[in-house]
């Protein structure tokens, strides 16, 4: 067997794991671990293994993380959030705007995201109302992992088949074949939480102040950049429609939506320090271990299931 798909391997029961001994690893760092090993033994050298990294992907996270990092630092994500969950005045109303809200926002934001300023509303709304916390989460997890998926741009997954496969318009495809299969996930992952929880869904009535803004300006130029995406993706969208083609890459619309923080907030170093660095290196160092991987030819030749985490 290569010493790619050994080390391959390896990443994958660490990443399964998560701890040996005292030892815990994180994703990203077992994923480092595993593309530099490959560029250590041979395995490919370190000019093939950049030519590797998917700049396009790279770039569309960078600037995803950047317009998600103003909209949480500057407190209008939850703003927004709770201004809308405070119409819910029963648990079952509350589970239900969770569900949708959170995953119409994953799939625009990207679910990491929405993850992050979610968690601590759900724990703010189990303190303040008395309800499992497990539920709640449990509700914000279904909401951004399946609400993600009906667009190309809700996850990094999705975004990788869109910019690989060349899908002239990846919005119009999505939706097309995810809308009704994602809405009705969502029904069934409330079905399933009504069941479990049952003793959670009374009739006594929840009331939720909404959060303030931290920082007015910051908040001004992210809900600008979120504006303006939403316009380019729509112009793109209707582009398509039109049959008129057009070069206007998802990475495009990311970057030109992030121009505005960058530019502009006085904040944008602490923003850019404080984006996720985390998930990048994890998929620049992916990129690398898996084209060390179909180098060998492996993945031409071994069962599917094998070579799920492929990018070929």
């Amino acid at each position: 067997m290569p010493i790619s798909v050994i080390i391959l391997i390896t990443v994958l029961i660490l990443i399964a794991l998560r701890q040996v001994g005292n030892l815990r690893f994180q994703i990203w760092q077992v994923m480092a671990a595993g593309a530099i090993a490959v560029i250590a033994m041979g395995e490919i050298s370190p000019a093939s293994a950049l030519r590797a990294i998917n700049f396009d992907v790279m770039l569309f996270l960078f600037a995803t993380f950047i317009i998600g990092r103003a909209l949480e630092d500057s407190g209008y994500l939850a703003h927004l959030a709770s201004r809308f969950l405070r119409r819910a005045n029963t648990a079952g109303k509350l589970t239900v705007m969770v569900l949708f809200s959170m995953g119409l926002l994953s799939a625009l934001l990207m679910n990491d995201t929405v993850a992050i300023v979610g968690t601590p509303i759900m724990l703010y709304l189990s303190r303040k109302h008395g309800i499992n916390p497990q539920m709640l989460l449990l509700t914000l997890t279904f909401s951004v992992t399946l609400g993600s998926v009906i667009s190309p741009i809700g996850n990094p997954q999705n975004l990788l088949i869109a910019i690989e496969a060349n899908i002239g318009n990846p919005f119009q495809t999505f939706m097309a074949y995810l809308f009704v299969p994602t809405n009705v996930n969502l029904l069934i992952a409330f079905v399933m939480i009504r069941f479990y929880y049952s003793g959670e869904f009374t009739s006594k009535q929840l009331t939720l102040p909404p959060d303030p803004i931290n920082d007015k300006k910051l908040a001004a130029l992210a809900r600008f950049s979120i504006m303006l995406m939403i316009i380019m993706i729509l112009a793109k969208i209707i582009f398509s429609f039109s049959g008129q083609q057009t070069d206007f890459k998802l990475t495009y619309i990311a970057l030109v939506s992030a121009t505005p923080i960058l530019l502009l907030s006085p904040r944008r170093f602490a923003i850019i320090r404080r984006i996720d660095w985390h998930t990048l290196a994890f998929f620049a160092a992916m990129f690398i271990l898996m084209d060390s991987v179909w180098r060998t030819g492996f993945c031409r030749i071994c069962p599917p299931a094998l070579c799920l985490m492929g990018i070929r």
